[in-house]
Protein backbone atom coordinates (compact mmCIF):
# COMPACT_ATOMS: atom_id res chain seq x y z
CA UNK A 1 0.00 0.00 0.00
CA UNK A 2 1.39 3.40 -1.27
CA UNK A 3 1.45 5.73 2.35
CA UNK A 4 0.78 8.87 0.17
CA UNK A 5 -2.84 7.23 -1.02
CA UNK A 6 -3.44 7.13 3.08
CA UNK A 7 -5.37 9.58 5.23
CA UNK A 8 -5.04 13.77 3.89
CA UNK A 9 -2.55 15.11 2.17
CA UNK A 10 -0.37 17.81 4.96
CA UNK A 11 2.36 20.17 4.47
CA UNK A 12 5.68 19.28 4.78
CA UNK A 13 5.85 21.77 7.98
CA UNK A 14 2.90 20.01 9.39
CA UNK A 15 5.01 16.82 8.91
CA UNK A 16 7.63 18.15 10.70
CA UNK A 17 5.43 19.17 13.31
CA UNK A 18 4.23 15.16 13.16
CA UNK A 19 7.14 13.82 13.22
CA UNK A 20 9.43 16.17 16.01
CA UNK A 21 11.96 17.05 12.99
CA UNK A 22 12.72 19.92 10.98
CA UNK A 23 10.74 20.77 7.42
CA UNK A 24 14.84 21.08 6.16
CA UNK A 25 15.06 17.12 7.36
CA UNK A 26 12.37 16.26 5.91
CA UNK A 27 13.09 18.20 2.44
CA UNK A 28 16.58 16.21 2.94
CA UNK A 29 14.81 12.72 3.45
CA UNK A 30 12.69 13.42 0.43
CA UNK A 31 15.42 13.77 -1.58
CA UNK A 32 17.17 10.75 -0.74
CA UNK A 33 13.93 8.89 -0.96
CA UNK A 34 13.96 8.03 2.13
CA UNK A 35 10.03 9.70 2.91
CA UNK A 36 7.51 9.52 0.54
CA UNK A 37 6.06 12.95 -0.78
CA UNK A 38 4.76 14.95 -3.80
CA UNK A 39 4.87 17.91 -5.34
CA UNK A 40 2.04 19.88 -5.57
CA UNK A 41 3.00 22.77 -7.35
CA UNK A 42 5.98 24.73 -5.74
CA UNK A 43 5.04 22.49 -2.29
CA UNK A 44 5.90 19.62 -1.05
CA UNK A 45 3.14 17.37 0.42
CA UNK A 46 3.27 14.04 2.50
CA UNK A 47 0.61 12.23 4.38
CA UNK A 48 1.04 11.15 8.31
CA UNK A 49 1.32 7.15 6.59
CA UNK A 50 4.35 7.94 4.98
CA UNK A 51 6.03 10.14 8.08
CA UNK A 52 5.26 6.72 9.93
CA UNK A 53 6.56 4.92 7.49
CA UNK A 54 9.67 6.86 7.44
CA UNK A 55 10.01 6.98 11.47
CA UNK A 56 9.61 3.09 11.51
CA UNK A 57 12.23 2.57 9.29
CA UNK A 58 15.01 4.47 11.63
CA UNK A 59 13.88 2.18 14.60
CA UNK A 60 16.93 0.11 15.68
CA UNK A 61 15.74 -3.00 14.57
CA UNK A 62 15.91 -1.62 11.01
CA UNK A 63 19.22 -0.56 11.06
CA UNK A 64 22.14 -2.98 9.70
CA UNK A 65 24.05 -4.89 12.35
CA UNK A 66 27.40 -3.28 10.89
CA UNK A 67 25.73 0.43 11.79
CA UNK A 68 24.27 0.04 15.21
CA UNK A 69 26.03 1.10 18.17
CA UNK A 70 28.21 -0.97 20.08
CA UNK A 71 26.14 -1.61 23.57
CA UNK A 72 28.32 -1.69 26.18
Amino acid sequence: IDPLTVGELISLQEAAEYAGLTKASLNDYIKRGRLKAKKIGRFWVTTRAAVDEYLQSRSYENIPKKYRPESS
